[in-house]
This record gives C-alpha cells, sequence and structure tokens, in this order.
C-alpha cells in the first residue's frame, strides 16, 4: 500500500519537473503558435436584414380623406383582384355627405317650386295681354261706328284706341322682360343644384375609396404606422397618402439591412453578399450591395444612435425567401487568392516596424514584415515570411529572441 502511493507521488513529481523543464526553455509563454500557409483571404462582414420585394404596390389613405381604420386585412394574407384588404371610416366625410344630400334635395325643391311661381306669374301676365288685346279687337269695331258719332265722342275713343295700344306695348314688353328674367332665375337655380350635384359626386367618389380592394393577387402586409412606430392596426388614424397595406410583387427580392455607422462605412456599393435564412435551413442567396443611403435614422425614438439604410440585391438563390424573412448576410468587403494571412495578434508594432516572432528550433527570431490588406482579425502579408513557418501569437520573453531579420536581409544576433 505504501509502496503504490510512493510510485504515484514518483510520477506525479517527474511530469511536474517536465512541465517546469518545458516552460524554462521557452519563457513560459510561448506555446501559442500559428504555422504560416497560403490561404484565401477573406473580409467579412457579418450584419442581419431583411428580405422585402424588389417591387410591389402600396396601397395607401386616398386624397382628401382623414380617418381611422375600421377593417384591415390579416398580415401574410394571400389576396386576389378585388378583394377588400382596408375599410376606413372618415366621419367628417360622411356629415359633408349628408349635408350636400339634404342641401341638394332642398335646392331641387325649390327649383321646382320657383319654377312653378314663376310659371303661374307668367301665365297671369300673358292673360292680362290676351286681354287686352281682346279689348284692342272690340275697340276697333266700334270705331267703325266712329262716323256716326259727335266730334268730341270720336275724339274719346280715338284716345281709348291709343290707351289700348299703349297698354298692349306696355304689357308686351314686361313679359318680354319676365321671360328673360324668369329664364335667368332659374339659370341660376339649375346651376345652384348642379353645383350640389357635383360636390354630392365627388363627395360620394371619395367615400367609395373608403373600400379600399386588391389590384393585384399576392400576399398583402402591413407596413409600420407613422405615428406608433408599430404594424398598422384596426383603430389607427390616417390622411392623405399614409400606406395601409403593402402588396409585394414575388418574382423578385431585395435584403434591406439597417447597419450601424461602423458598418456602414466599411459596405460599399458593389461587395458581393452571401445570404442564409433561419426561415429557410439550407437555402443559399448571392448578391450585391446596390444602394447606400446617406442620412442615418435613429434607431429608437429620440435615440442619438443612428443605424444607416442598404439596400442589397438577391441575384441567385438555392429557395426563394418570402418577404419579412430575416436574412444573415455575410457581406465581402476584401478578397485575395491563396496569399499569406496571418492572425491579428501574431503581429506586433515595434520601432515603427510590424514584426512578427519566428519559432526557431531554440528561441525566436524577430521578423520585419510587410502587410497588405487587413480585417479585423487577420493580415496580408506580402513580405517578411515563408510558407509553413511557425510564428509567435504571444510575444516572447526577450531572452527567448535570438536574431532580428529586418526587410533589408540584414540579420543581427543577440546573444543571451
Amino acid at each position: 500500500m505504501i509502496g503504490n502511493v510512493f510510485r504515484e507521488y514518483r510520477v506525479i513529481v517527474g511530469l511536474v519537473f517536465l512541465l517546469c523543464s518545458s516552460c524554462g526553455r521557452f519563457g513560459g509563454r510561448e506555446s501559442a503558435h500559428y504555422t504560416v500557409s497560403l490561404t484565401d483571404f477573406e473580409d467579412v462582414l457579418s450584419v442581419s436584414g431583411v428580405v422585402e420585394p424588389l417591387r410591389s404596390i402600396t396601397l395607401t389613405c386616398p386624397q382628401q380623406v382623414n380617418g381611422a381604420i375600421i377593417r384591415l386585412v390579416e398580415d401574410g394574407t394571400t389576396v386576389q383582384v378585388g378583394d377588400t384588404v382596408c375599410v376606413l371610416e372618415d366621419q367628417n366625410l360622411q356629415n359633408r355627405y349628408d349635408e350636400l344630400t339634404v342641401g341638394l334635395e332642398n335646392a331641387e325643391a325649390n327649383l321646382e317650386k320657383v319654377k312653378a311661381d314663376l310659371a303661374s306669374e307668367y301665365a297671369l301676365l300673358e292673360a292680362q295681354v290676351r286681354s287686352n288685346e281682346a279689348e284692342a279687337e272690340i275697340a276697333g269695331l266700334d270705331s267703325l261706328q266712329m262716323k256716326y258719332s259727335t266730334p268730341n265722342q270720336q275724339r274719346i275713343k280715338r284716345l281709348e284706341l291709343e290707351k289700348n295700344e299703349i297698354e298692349r306695348k306696355r304689357y308686351k314688353k314686361k313679359l318680354d322682360a319676365l321671360k328673360v328674367i324668369q329664364q335667368s332665375e332659374i339659370r341660376k337655380l339649375e346651376l345652384e343644384v348642379q353645383r350640389m350635384r357635383n360636390q354630392l359626386e365627388s363627395t360620394e367618389n371619395i367615400m367609395k375609396r373608403l373600400v379600399i380592394t386588391a389590384p393585384v393577387c399576392g400576399v398583402a402586409t402591413l407596413p409600420m404606422s407613422w405615428i406608433t412606430g408599430k404594424e398598422t392596426a384596426v383603430g389607427d388614424n390616417v390622411w392623405s397618402n399614409v400606406p395601409l397595406v403593402v402588396i409585394p410583387e414575388l418574382g423578385e427580392m431585395k435584403v434591406k439591412i439597417l447597419a450601424p455607422e461602423r458598418d456602414f462605412k466599411s459596405m460599399n456599393v458593389g461587395d458581393s453578399v452571401r445570404y442564409t435564412f433561419d426561415a429557410l435551413p439550407g437555402c443559399v442567396a448571392w448578391g450585391k450591395i446596390t444602394k447606400k443611403m446617406p442620412v442615418g435614422k435613429p434607431v429608437t425614438r429620440d435615440s442619438k444612435v443612428k443605424a444607416f439604410e442598404v439596400e442589397a440585391s438577391i441575384d441567385s438563390v438555392t429557395g426563394m425567401p418570402e418577404p419579412g424573412f430575416t436574412a444573415d448576410c455575410r457581406v465581402m468587403l476584401q478578397s485575395e487568392k491563396q496569399t499569406v494571412v496571418v492572425p491579428q495578434v501574431a503581429l506586433f508594432d515595434e520601432d515603427s516596424m510590424k514584426v512578427v516572432y519566428v519559432r526557431l528550433k531554440r528561441g525566436y527570431e524577430k521578423r520585419q514584415v510587410s502587410t497588405g490588406r487587413s480585417s479585423q482579425k487577420e493580415t496580408v502579408i506580402v513580405a517578411g515570411l515563408e510558407v509553413k513557418e511557425s510564428i509567435a501569437l504571444i510575444k516572447p520573453s526577450a531572452a527567448s529572441v535570438k536574431s532580428v531579420r529586418l526587410l533589408a536581409d540584414s540579420i543581427q544576433t543577440i546573444h543571451n
């Protein structure tokens, strides 16, 4: 029993001794290394986006309407041409319609009454004219007997005839004037009735547009409300041109990315993008950055942090995603085929130089290198390193650095 314990103790002591010897050989921290090889350099930016249709029909609140939504299609509903997708209510518009309806009825009734009154007045004056003409004819018959009358009687008769003629002309002028006046008054009332009819018809046309139907087949989606910042819903107040329902054309899609300012500055129009979708496992798509909006929007209301809108195309896809799907976007900022790439942690700034520490059989060599493209994780080495060389990922101790090599190929050996 004691012998077994003693043997186990000797084994543990031996392991500790070997470990300490190993650490002493390389300074205790030089155990992490990277073997240089030719590989593809890729500077990839990972952001998220939302799939949107490239083209869509947005149904908006009609002009001259200021009301509320009382009925709305559910988001994602498949609709056919003519299906009702939204119904609005505008109480002011309804009140105006009711007022115009009553006003038109009153105006039409007043027009008919005025026409009847004017017709009666005209008929009365016409009767007076005919009566006057009858009196003139009678007086004309009496004039045949004037030669048998006394001079005074003849004079009286002639005066009566002249009076009748004057009355006839006066009634004739009054009748003509009355006709013109009545036509003008009736025309005025008719124009007023027509104006009210036009207003009522215009209001009816607006009210018909309160019931909004789908002009095309597709999947109806609900936009974000300008007021609430949430999805449009029943009860929301709306006015002219406020988006109500969006019906996308599902043949072509794009991806909208809301990028923070740092990522936005890194991306450029034309950069390649690779997409994957959580809702479609195994589906992959490819496209390019097509548009960058120069003005950012607050992430939330009153927030000082802004996000910038970026649009990217979907040029090829193994399975077309639906609008609203979340896309994981890998934006290729830079790339270079088969080159020497090292981790950023293996590069060190010393004396205005970029250096790496190349592992030797015993110790390290501090090596100046020339760098090219770089990302947050990796850097391309243009000169100074060879394939299969091993470099330290942690800066070694000064005691373990045996030599220095500069790009001018001069070598300085440091003896410890």
